[in-house]
């Protein structure tokens, strides 16, 4: 960062003088900052970047529209200088021992792939789907994908049937990469018969590529199928003579997926350009990463962190995966990864510290964190004990960083500011090139009060669209109809005098499960199965120490019993959804609130039980059963409810 401010100073003749001048010009300014960050990182393109942005509307604006780029050439850039034992990705799963592979090997076998996948016929613009582990194959066949122009698009092997048929038929894939399933806590999940529902609803899929992780043979089908050991055997072009298809600033990179309370899952659509310059702007300058640098995040392949992750290699960086438990055989399982990896950055979330913390887990007492630099932590709110316990148990001068975005932009918001001191719990302020505000009911920026937040001015890692959304309304309706001139993120923000940022959890009925955000409509399409439900509310709150309550609201058919109920619900959740849609609580309720307008009252119980006065968050005038609230208010007011609410929700 510093670097960049000095370069900043010699080649644009700026001379800024503190980080927070630094974000003000960057977020009031996007066409120069962008500019520079292009510049800054030498970004490999075809074509002239003298126009930065093309469109007058928020939702629509088009970066470098004149330039053609590949993420996958970027990711790649750093083989050609890299040593003969230089490591681009640690991968190790609970099947599988710790093993590296070198630039040379990963550049070598993402073109291979690539190649394979152009004999398969597939061109720049075709889905390719992957249903798939976090192994190294995984992130081969992303690169690879991304290589020859075609979209990606993942799904863990976790995920129901169901949910990825959601998902996939949106966006008609011509590839699919799949396996035979996967482990989790020392268990082994044969998932052939969910991939034969999943193969059989997919009518545009061309071909199979097939791992078996578990040693299984592929499910027989109607379309041809390679093994990967096939396809990743393909002769290709040496690094001189391979073509990466370097490709439109509106051409779509990856489709990934983030439920809203109504409807399909919104297929989140991110470009080449995007990607390339959130990531590089991120990673090297917010969180100081580069080349002998290395990142772990536990993650599965369903969520962005994975991306994310993947995105160390466009920083010169080495990419850290892991598939499996992080709680099996120990609850010290990703401190030992990091120790074997020799990681410089590591992550997890909050939820998971509060976890070790409760079993007496010392990482700095049975591990060898020596190169250890900084801990993230994201997917949840963090609270000071969580910076107290690292700094405690792992290493006493950590860079604790505490970071915040989210799918519909695969990146962040707020997060880390080299230069600022680390205070427990705070996130050290706004990211450059985003004007995030804190706006009250007025639509005013406010300081040092919670309020809605916003960003103001386009960023490059916006959305291109949402698949198939065609005219562009159900984008409109995320982001941007509740207030027009701003992309509305759904989380409440209070941006202190500082620059520091606190992140008080959803503003809207989306659910968070450590971090990855669930559609309630998925919640209820599953449950509308289950016998004895009549109905039912979920609703998914932020606690006082980082972690989440999801409680399940069933009102029971006459007869039904609660425990069969609660028995079949969380069964159907975890088969049909995944672990995560399994709610925490299931809870025997005489009724669920509706509006007069017939919509299920999520966002005021959520708040309910946070904290908030009734008075504030009810209007029963405009209810259409006002009388079943006064249930949900004293559910809310049970004392091993509070306890977990201890400071309460702040509402503007």
């Amino acid at each position: 960062m510093a670097d960049y401010m000095d370069w900043l100073t010699n080649e644009r003749g700026l001379g800024l003088s503190s980080d927070e001048e630094l974000w003000q010009w960057s977020a009031h300014n996007i066409e120069a900052f962008w500019s520079s960050i292009w510049d800054y990182f030498d970004i490999i393109h075809d074509g002239k970047p003298d126009r930065v942005t093309a469109g007058n509307d928020l939702s629509q604006m088009r970066w470098f529209p004149d330039c053609r780029l590949n993420y996958a050439e970027h990711a790649l850039r750093f083989e050609a200088s890299a040593d003969a034992g230089d490591v681009a990705i640690h991968h190790s799963s609970e099947l599988r021992p710790h093993t590296d592979l070198t630039w040379h090997d990963l550049g070598a076998q993402v073109r291979s792939v690539a190649t394979g996948l152009r004999a398969l016929g597939v061109m720049p613009g075709d889905r390719v789907a992957s249903y798939m582990p976090n192994v190294v194959e995984t992130a081969i066949a992303m690169l690879a994908t991304a290589a020859i122009g075609a979209v990606w698009s993942s799904a863990a092997p976790e995920f129901g049937s169901d949910m990825v048929i959601a998902r996939f038929k949106q966006i008609e894939p011509k590839v699919l990469l799949a396996c035979d399933g996967y482990s989790f806590g020392g268990k082994q999940f044969d998932r052939r018969g969910e991939l034969s529902r999943i193969v059989d609803e997919l009518p545009t899929l061309e071909h199979l590529i097939w791992l078996p992780y578990l040693g299984k043979k592929a499910p027989p089908g109607t379309i041809p199928t390679a093994e990967w050991k096939v396809i990743a055997a393909t002769s290709a072009p040496s690094r001189a003579d391979f073509k990466y298809e370097r490709v439109a600033c509106d051409h779509a990179l990856w489709v990934l997926y983030s439920s809203g309370t109504t409807g399909l899952p919104k297929a989140i659509t991110h470009s080449h350009v995007g990607m390339v310059l959130d990531q590089l702007k991120a990673l090297k300058l917010h969180f100081d990463l580069g080349k002998g640098q290395s990142m772990f995040f536990y993650s599965t392949t369903g969520w962005m962190m994975w991306n994310s992750v993947m995105g160390a290699l466009i920083a010169g960086a080495t990419a850290i995966l892991y598939d499996g438990s992080p709680a099996w055989p120990t609850l010290d399982t990703l401190w030992d990864i990091t120790a074997k990896s020799g990681a410089t950055m590591s992550g997890a979330s909050p939820t998971l510290v509060a976890m070790m913390d409760a079993n007496g887990i010392a990482p700095s007492r049975d591990h060898d964190l020596s190169n250890l630099r900084s801990i993230v932590l994201g997917g949840a709110p963090s609270s000071p004990s969580v910076f107290d316990w690292l700094y405690a148990n792992v290493k006493p001068d950590l860079w604790v960083i505490n970071t915040s975005g989210g799918t519909d932009l695969c990146g962040g918001l707020v997060g880390p500011m080299p230069s600022r001191p680390v205070r427990a719990g705070e996130m050290q302020g706004r990211l450059l090139g985003m004007a995030v505000e804190a706006w009250n009911e007025a639509g005013e920026p406010v300081i040092d009060e919670v309020g809605e937040l916003v960003v103001t001015r386009p960023f490059p890692s916006m959305p291109l669209f949402f698949w198939g959304d065609r005219d562009g309304a159900r984008m409109r309706e995320a982001y941007f109809n509740h207030i027009p001139s701003a992309w509305r993120h759904g989380d409440y923000i209070k941006i202190n005098g500082r620059g520091g940022c606190f992140i008080y959890g959803r503003s809207d009925a989306t659910l968070n499960r450590h971090g990855v955000r669930i559609g309630t409509s998925e919640i209820y399409s599953i449950l509308s199965g289950v016998t004895g439900i009549r109905d039912s509310l979920v609703v998914s709150c932020e606690t006082s120490d980082g972690g989440y309550l999801m409680p399940l609201f069933v009102e029971l058919k006459e007869g039904a019993s609660v425990n069969d109920v609660e028995a079949r619900a969380k069964a159907a959740l975890r088969t049909e959804g995944s672990p995560r849609h399994v709610p925490d609580l299931v809870v025997c309720a005489p009724g669920i609130p509706y509006t007069a307008s017939g919509k299920k009252m999520e966002i005021p119980v959520r708040k309910l039980i946070m904290g908030a006065d009734a008075a504030d968050v009810i209007s029963r005038d405009g209810m259409s059963n006002p009388g079943v609230i006064e249930w949900y208010e004293s559910f809310a007011t049970r004392p091993e409810i509070r306890s977990l609410f201890a400071t309460g929700l702040e509402i503007t």
